[in-house]
């Protein structure tokens, strides 16, 4: 017979429950089972009749399990009583449940805790220690009484503790305890567990204990201090619990996960992971390499579900998930960049752009017309129609969409005041836009125009007020987009660095200098134009101290040409 006794804890998937008992059997191990006395009488008494033949196997006295409550402290104190009754040759008792599963072969946790003869196996720490305490109880969980369900009377347990505070109510610790925490999945020694089992004080020590919250997680590792003379705080149980405090469930796709932890068992396995029942429950004897438990292997895998739990994919809208604005990092998947008021003061800048850094460039994707695709395209990627009116039915959505659709590559669009305007506070809080903008680059289409001067006029006064307000917008402190901003004065000035300044910003190789620009549109007569409107009462204040006669500093500049630098 083995040194090694099991104890299982189970309530459902009765037939699983027998397949893993006889398992543990067949390599000599002997079994208690607990049966939750909810199990109905028929379920429990087919199930004692098909495990009857296996003299291994034992049922200990039932109780009612409740999470949180003291029902699975007395099933597993009523199973490890009987288990160090009947096997005397047991040295070791593994505490499981009905969902766990051996990983390893049996003889290499046997051989394991043999080598270990003194050692108790139990997550145990101080309450200033832990850091898994989901619901923000810690020590006033051994202060307040619980005699309320926290899953059913949820509303008179937070109304009790409420009150208990208020009224400054407290329990006494039993002198000489310090309370601990941990996994309930424990592998106690005979000398250790029979020490609390039979200790004097235990009537006292269980009448404090089941007023303690959720005391299969510090029962044991509470009393295990008092007489263990080597404890190793953790457990050989692989468990793994989500940002709510609840435990990962193990399919038949992680088959491969659960072997590289090399621990002994899991748990919670589905009861219909046939695969993993299969491939685990069978010789497997050169399935895994020896090794010591190293969980640690698999917990880059699970930070990474609970960050995509949390967070999601950047840029990523579904039914299921859908991003809340003030905690995502990203609205969209990809970085993306927005030009307002170069198209209108370049006349190639789409082409220009393109070129220099292998971007796709779209034209004013939010016209009020149309949508302005890159190559005239009618329709884009995700099947993103050019109609204004289903753009303009949810604008974000098809921004986000138009990203996520062509991630891995860089779309680059022009954006003006006379756009549709409601993107704005989107882009504005979306980490992935990168934003630049010539403030008043927009008169420049109406200094070109042949509209009527009071049409101008009017026009020129609406669009300053709209680009006023967004320029209001990206003031405010909590922008996330990455923006320069640029007077149209000052860009025509000098507008060689800027550029340059937009191309680093889009990570584009190039060298030290920019040595080709985009052709400048003829601004000859853009400084009287403005002078024009100031006569007519219009205050045109957008575009920076652009000079009436167009000339910037000492020397005359000409915009009929590309700027070159030699």
């Amino acid at each position: 017979m083995s040194s090694l006794g099991v104890v299982m804890l189970v309530h459902t998937a009765l037939d699983r429950v027998e397949q893993v008992a006889r398992h543990w059997t067949a390599s000599g191990c002997p079994v208690v089972i607990h049966v939750d006395r909810k199990v109905g009488s028929p379920a429990y008494s087919d199930f004692v009749a098909a495990c009857a033949d296996d003299p291994l196997i034992l049922f200990s006295d039932r109780h009612v399990c409740e999470w949180g409550g003291w029902g699975i402290v007395a099933a597993s104190q009523s199973a490890a009583e009987l288990m160090l009754e009947r096997f005397p040759e047991v040295r070791h008792v593994y505490l499981s449940s009905g969902a766990c599963l051996p990983l390893r072969p049996l003889g290499e946790l046997i051989d394991y805790l043999a080598d270990r003869p003194r050692v108790d196996f139990i997550e145990s720490a101080t309450t200033r220690d832990v850091s898994w305490t989901i619901g923000g109880l810690d020590l006033e969980r051994f202060t307040l009484r619980f005699p309320f369900s926290w899953r059913k009377q949820r509303k008179l347990f937070d109304a009790y503790v409420r009150l208990q505070r208020a009224l400054g109510m407290r329990r006494s610790i039993p002198e000489g305890l310090v309370p601990h925490m941990g996994s309930q999945w424990w592998c106690l020694t005979r000398q250790t567990l029979s020490a609390i089992l039979q200790d004097p004080k235990r009537a006292e020590y269980d009448r404090y204990f089941r007023r303690v919250w959720i005391p299969d997680e510090s029962y044991f590792q509470t009393l295990a201090r008092l007489y263990s003379t080597h404890i190793e705080s953790r457990s050989l149980t692989l468990s793994k619990f989500d940002y709510q405090g609840r435990p990962h469930m193990f399919y038949d796709d992680h088959l491969q996960l659960l072997r590289r932890s090399d621990c002994f068992v899991a748990r919670k396995i589905w009861h219909r992971a046939d695969r993993l029942y299969q491939a685990f429950l069978t010789d497997q004897n050169s399935a895994m390499t020896p090794a010591e438990p190293n969980p640690g292997k698999i917990d880059r895998v699970f930070s990474k579900a609970v960050e995509r739990r949390l967070r999601g994919r950047d840029g990523l809208y579904m039914q299921s998930r859908f991003p809340r604005r003030n905690t995502e990092r990203s609205l969209t998947a990809f970085p993306y960049s927005v030009f307002q008021g170069f198209a209108e003061l370049f006349e190639d800048f789409g082409p220009w752009l393109a070129n220099a850094t292998g971007a796709r460039v779209h034209g004013h994707l939010f016209h009020p017309d149309r949508v302005q695709f890159a190559g005239d395209a009618r329709l884009m990627n995700g099947a993103l129609s050019d109609c204004a009116n289903l753009r303009d039915y949810n604008p974000e959505a098809f921004l986000s969409n138009l990203i996520w659709n062509t991630r891995g590559e860089r779309q680059c669009f022009q954006y003006s005041p006379a756009d549709t305007q409601k993107i704005n506070a989107f882009l504005a809080h979306d980490r992935n836009a990168q934003i630049a903008i010539i403030t008043g680059a927009w008169a420049v289409p109406l200094f070109r125009s042949n509209m009527n001067f009071a049409d101008i006029r009017s026009e020129t006064a609406r669009l300053q007020q709209l680009e006023a307000k967004q320029l209001e917008l990206l003031d405010t402190a909590r922008i996330k987009a990455r923006i320069r901003i640029w007077t149209m004065a000052d860009f025509v000035e000098s507008p060689m660095d800027p550029l340059q300044t937009i191309l680093e910003d889009m990570g584009a190789p190039q060298p030290n200098h920019l040595t080709e620009a985009p052709t400048m549109v003829d601004l000859t007569g853009f400084g009287k134009f403005l002078q024009n409107l100031k006569n007519q009462g219009m205050h045109p204040y957008m575009m920076g101290d652009f000079p009436v006669d167009d000339v910037f500093g000492s020397q005359p500049k000409s915009f009929e040409k590309p700027y070159l630098v030699q």
